[in-house]
């Protein structure tokens, strides 16, 4: 069982960045590292972000099928300049 997500100013962190590593691989606590009480960054487990890599990469995937699939269908693919435009980049 994971202990409860815990928020901790950046400056402690700092301090006890062993301990808030050790709590995340063997209790598998969060910690959101904050300042001014606005969280930053957090500590996760290993096996947390991993999940999180894995189901990036499975919805890219996904993504990537499904405009081949459309291209397949006859659909026209929009060159790179008219996707930065779209996108406003």
């Amino acid at each position: 069982m994971s202990e409860p997500a815990a928020e901790l100013p950046i400056s402690d962190a700092r301090d006890s960045l062993a301990d808030v590593v050790s709590r995340a691989h063997y209790a598998g606590r969060i910690t959101y590292v904050t300042r001014r009480g606005q969280r930053l960054a957090a500590i996760v487990p290993a096996e947390v972000a991993e999940a999180v890599e894995r189901a990036e990469d499975a919805a890219d995937v996904a993504a990537a099928r499904e405009a081949l699939g459309r291209i397949d269908a006859g659909d026209t693919p929009i060159s790179l300049t008219e996707l930065r435009n779209e996108l406003g980049l």
